[in-house]
């Protein structure tokens, strides 16, 4: 439909116009991505785990209510996957107490051992501990296959990007460092000095000034010699700093 509003195009509405105008307005009349929740009911949770963190989205009627995730701690990472997976149906119910305590609720896992996990009669003290906090909600764990988890998949596996690092540069001037570097370019710019210096090709015979060099941004009349950039050195005392 842009088109059509362009200069020296002829206003023809057809089919293919009139299908962009329906779904232009059917976007604009529709709900946003999250939907506000209705009643206390018919909550879907979908979990999964990674060696990264844990990952979990809140449903209700085919419509996406919240998001979660969350890295894994320095000691989660040492745990089993059948601790990780359950861990992760933990986090889903504590982090949307508010909406699903009281209320029934189905969660979705791809770890299928997690169906008989209520059944199940050996458990470590930490599988006990929140099994006892399964025991609050009114949930029913079933399997879901990996493959259609993508949601869940994709947020337990979302990294952090790294923190930068900035290094900081700090320079002592003495008072008599002008005075050296002019002594030092002075020196530098004589006939017999230019003539010994390497400067990759970039000295230009200048009609106007032949005292200067062509450099990829002009003409300097600055440039840097060798034993300026000794000098500087010399008299400069640096001191690197990492900021975290």
């Amino acid at each position: 439909m842009t088109k059509l509003t362009q200069k020296k195009v002829k206003f023809e509405w057809g089919d293919k116009q009139e299908a962009a105008f329906q779904l232009l307005k059917q976007k604009l009349c529709s709900a946003p991505i999250l939907a506000l929740p209705k009643r206390s009911k018919d909550f879907i949770v979908y979990c999964d785990a990674s060696n990264k963190g844990l990952g979990a989205v809140l449903m209700q009627r085919e419509k996406v209510i919240s998001y979660a995730s969350r890295q894994l701690k320095i000691h989660e990472k040492n745990y089993t996957t059948h601790d990780l997976e359950l861990g992760a149906v933990v986090f889903a119910l504590k982090i949307w107490r508010h909406y699903l305590y009281g209320t029934k609720c189905i969660v979705f896992t791809d770890h299928k051992s997690l169906q008989h996990i209520l059944n199940q009669k050996e458990l470590n003290t930490r599988q006990c501990r929140w099994l006892e906090l399964l025991s609050d909600y009114d949930c029913d764990i079933r399997y879901h296959p990996g493959k259609a988890n993508v949601v869940a998949d994709a947020l337990s596996r979302k990294e952090r990007e790294p923190p930068l690092r900035v290094r900081a540069l700090v320079v002592t001037i003495g008072l008599d460092l002008p005075r050296q570097i002019l002594s030092a370019q002075t020196e530098a710019r004589k006939p017999e000095n230019v003539k010994k210096e390497d400067v990759g090709g970039m000295l230009v015979k200048n009609s106007k000034d032949p005292e200067k060099v062509r450099t990829p941004y002009g003409w300097n009349p600055m440039p840097q010699w060798q034993e300026l950039a000794t000098l500087l050195w010399r008299f400069t005392d640096c001191d690197h700093a990492r900021v975290p």
